[in-house]
């Protein structure tokens, strides 16, 4: 059990420079980790405690990621979350590399949220490309510093030193060192300026673009790794709460008479409604507290609760379906424009048009919210699976009325996030909660409350129309789209989207087109509308990609051959084509422009693999293919279908190549896009959240179904393009051409245009 003690204890506080850190510790003989420790229950392993102490007396402290003992451990610490994406893994690679240290000799320190790491959001993608160099030079820094110590212990010149393997190499005298028999040297030196410190060239990268297991998944196959879920704490309440069935609503009355009367309960607490925008407030309730989650459970189905009325209460899915698409056919607010579509469409053409709609959509993460929180002498201290520590370290502050100085998030291992927990709402909880009380509090959510009180992917309705030319090529393209924001959770005055939503998948369109425009109509929000694995590149890579097939079909081309032909010639987009305000991923454009030749080099690539036009389509087999650009990764998708007798729809077979620059380790690439195909197959099958009268429909797996192993791909190929650019996402550019891929393999298949996610809907699922 966890002793509450024993975690305040080692508990270290960083020196206000990395000089002033190095010199300071040299009379206590060690440099001190500066994060507060995780306890080894929520790793499950005692490894994970034996490194935490490690590091807290290491010799060698050269960055705030990196730390070496004199027994020749590298402490590495690990300042992202892992859910999945591999990132705990690869980002420490990356210093090991530089070190050139033995990875077998490293152990993984997870941090807590500290703004001393730099952006701790685990979401977007970014976790390599934003950290990439800075890790790099973290690892090189430490290397040039035992370099420069065995230097001076056999009194050469430190230009004749190498390292090899946690190893420092005189090659002329054939002496060597181990890096732990240096680090108390190197402790006493300068840590090295920038300009000093040489990375290694990619001819020497060891473990750069080498593919390997996750650090972790040996815990994690034998159930010692540990989760949100896994947190226990000695003299702790269980919490379940029951939360407004409408969003904005608000407990008006409470009777727990009842509930109190449930073996284990222990009391009721009431956590006040949030105040707009919620942001990162929690939704507000009543929470029944136990010795066990059962009994709060139980207790929480007994209470009797009024609820304030709430302006949300007229959402209703059908009717607000249908306001997006008369919204979605009316002009809206020119968000980028090339050339004169008004004068193109004048001078007539084939006219094409269609429209696409995608519904809400839930997270479902295989482990739903869980947290724990002790607060105590005006601090609080919380255990969460959290994407964004330092958000939910402010969060907890403003619930709380404390500094975020008084707030420590530990990080535990996700089982899946997708962006849901990047909003801390449930840590928040157990936080306000642990206070009321004042006992250590776990929060608990159900299945059933994780989807009816989601942070949702928002629905979208798209309106597209095209003229062609003679040549089937499009003189001129409009495109709108129409989704409640995720602005709105921030401020529910926004009802527009901001440039970085749109930036993506829609104003980032990458073909030739002479008379392009694309306009973004209002849509006000009825819930909470949050980030979701790829964003809004879900919906506009269906609407814009399905179109492009559509055209290709009325034009009598290939789609293949379509594509290449609306990509042209192989450029890079000039910026002066894209919006004033195009965010890119936060990515410098000159570093990573939109290269038609890298879309045109995937494209080709995915249909030889899958071996495009070697097999007659119709009769109910179909290939269908789709490309985009995501997170600064360039992904092509080509999906076989096969429909039955009976209109039952079967992924037989996925082909994806991708292009993302420089990658860490290939073999997660490989997962991630061959999870993407899953997770594309759940939400292009199933993937649906209505409301009525403000309230969710769907509450389990029952309503919102997943893809089982009868209906998952049968065989899923992937593609890693070799490149030397940048590094760019990984996690999420799988996802979005999925849908438009498959649905463009149904029409091959039976001649029948679908233009609704998801094929439920259709009767095909």
């Amino acid at each position: 059990m966890i002793h509450i003690e024993n975690i305040s204890n080692r508990s270290h506080e960083l020196f206000s420079s990395r000089r002033g850190f190095l010199k300071g510790m040299l009379g206590a003989g060690a440099f001190v980790l500066s994060v507060r420790l995780m306890p080894e229950e929520l790793f499950g392993a005692a490894a994970n405690a034996t490194a935490s102490e490690g590091m807290a007396k290491a010799a060698l402290r050269p960055s705030v990621y990196l730390a070496i003992d004199m027994d020749g451990t590298a402490y590495i610490i690990a300042h992202r979350s892992e859910m999945g994406s591999g990132s705990r893994t690869a980002l420490p690679r990356i210093v090991a590399d530089e070190l050139d240290a033995d990875w077998s000799r490293v152990k993984l320190v997870q941090a807590t949220g500290d703004e001393k790491y730099g952006d701790q959001d685990t979401d977007g993608s970014h976790s390599v490309r934003s950290f990439f160099d800075t890790l790099r030079e973290s690892g090189a820094t430490a290397r040039l510093m035992l370099i420069r110590a065995a230097a001076a212990q056999w009194s050469v010149p430190p230009a004749e030193c190498s390292t090899n393997l946690h190893t420092v190499v005189h090659k002329a005298s054939g002496k060597q060192l181990g890096y732990g028999e240096l680090a108390a040297a190197a402790a006493k030196l300068d840590v090295p300026k920038k300009e000093e410190v040489k990375l290694k060239p990619r001819s020497e990268w060891r473990y750069i673009g080498k593919g390997t297991v996750s650090y972790d998944l040996k815990d994690m196959c034998t159930g010692k790794a540990g989760y949100g879920q896994d947190t226990r704490m000695d003299g702790m309440l269980y919490a379940s709460v029951a939360r407004p069935p409408v969003f904005g609503s608000s407990v008006k009355s409470v009777d727990d008479k009842a509930a109190l009367s449930v073996a284990g309960v222990k009391k009721t607490e009431t956590i006040e409604a949030f105040k707009p925008p919620i942001g990162f407030q929690a939704l507000g309730g009543v929470a029944v507290l136990a010795d066990n989650t059962w009994a709060a459970m139980q207790g929480r189905k007994k209470l009797k609760i009024e609820w304030e009325k709430s302006p949300h209460g007229v959402w209703n899915s059908d009717a607000y379906k249908k306001e997006l698409q008369e919204t979605a056919r009316k002009p809206g607010k020119v968000v980028r424009e090339n050339g004169n579509v008004d004068e193109a469409f004048a001078k007539g053409g084939k006219i094409v048009e269609a429209e696409y709609y995608a519904p809400l959509l839930a997270h479902a993460s295989m482990e739903p919210p869980a947290a724990l929180a002790l607060f105590r002498d005006g601090k609080a201290e919380v255990w969460a699976p959290t994407q964004g520590p330092q958000g939910a370290r402010d969060a907890i502050a403003q619930a709380l009325g404390l500094k975020k100085e008084d707030v420590i998030v530990h990080v535990t291992l996700l089982g899946g996030g997708f962006g849901r927990k990047s909003f801390p709402d449930f840590a928040v909880e157990a936080a306000v909660l642990s206070k009321k009380t004042g006992t250590p509090v776990k929060v608990v959510w159900s299945r059933e409350d994780d989807v009816k009180f989601d942070v949702y992917h928002s629905v979208a309705a798209m309106y597209m129309k095209a003229a062609l030319g003679s040549d089937g090529r499009p003189t001129a393209w409009l495109q709108r789209t129409v989704f409640p924001p995720i602005g709105s959770t921030f401020d529910p005055k926004n009802n527009y989207s901001d440039p970085g939503e749109l930036g993506l998948g829609f104003t980032d369109v990458p073909f030739a087109l002479a008379s392009f425009r694309a306009e973004n109509g209002p849509a006000t929000a009825h819930t909470r509308i949050g980030w979701f694995r790829s964003v809004a590149n879900i919906y506009h890579a269906f609407g814009i990609h399905s179109f492009a097939d559509e055209l290709a079909h009325a034009a009598g081309r290939d789609p293949v051959e379509y594509l290449l032909q609306l990509l042209g010639p192989d450029r890079v987009v000039p910026r002066a084509e894209l919006p004033k305000e195009f965010p890119n991923y936060s990515g410098d454009y000159e570093q990573y422009p939109i290269d038609t030749a890298r879309f045109r080099q995937v494209l080709t690539l995915a249909a030889e693999k899958s071996g495009w036009g070697k097999q007659k389509q119709g009769n109910g087999i179909g290939m269908g293919i789709a490309m985009h650009r995501s997170f600064l990764t360039y992904v092509a998708t080509v999906v076989q279908a096969q429909v039955d007798d009976a209109g039952k729809v079967r992924v037989s077979r996925v082909d994806t190549a991708l292009d993302a620059g420089t990658v860490v380790n290939p073999e997660m690439v490989k997962q991630q896009f061959e999870g993407a195909a899953v997770m594309g197959t759940s939400l292009s099958f199933y993937g649906e959240i209505t409301a009525t009268n403000g309230m969710i429909d769907q509450s389990n797996f029952d309503g919102f179904q997943m893809a089982r192993m009868n209906n998952a791909p049968r065989e899923t190929n992937v593609y890693i393009v070799p490149s030397e650019a940048p590094p760019a996402g990984i996690g999420e550019p799988g996802l979005p051409p999925f849908a438009p891929a498959l649905y463009n393999a149904i029409f091959a298949a039976t001649g029948k245009r679908i233009r609704e996610l998801p094929l439920s809907k259709a009767g095909l699922a």
